[in-house]
């Protein structure tokens, strides 16, 4: 399914499918906070290490196939098939935009 998805998130969620931590961590501003599996990355090169370690830990595809808006933050669902314990499963990722960047995004089941 292809959803109309902000061009921020459509940005992050094209790096993450090319395995570019680089790319994805240029998808957020300088103090962006990612928190996934109870961990929290603050700032730009956090977010790049963490997006890089989970990268070459698992192997994956994620599939968006939801949207909305709750308040301030675009909801976006998406199917997540791996080699990760628990596969597969539909994520929840909750993205706060500011201008042209990710501000903030909680991932969560």
């Amino acid at each position: 399914m292809n959803l109309a998805l902000p061009k921020q998130i459509s940005a992050y969620f094209e790096a993450d499918r090319h395995r570019n931590p680089d790319a994805v961590a240029a998808c957020f501003s300088e103090d962006a906070v990612v928190r996934d599996e109870h961990e929290t990355h603050a700032g730009r090169e956090a977010i790049r290490r963490w997006k890089a370690e989970a990268s070459t830990r698992f192997t994956y595809t994620v599939e968006p196939f939801a949207i909305e808006t709750e308040g301030p933050r675009t909801v976006v669902t998406s199917h997540l098939v791996g080699d990760f314990p628990g596969s597969p499963v539909d994520l929840k990722y909750f993205f706060v935009l500011e201008g042209e960047r990710i501000a903030e995004l909680d991932i969560t089941t």
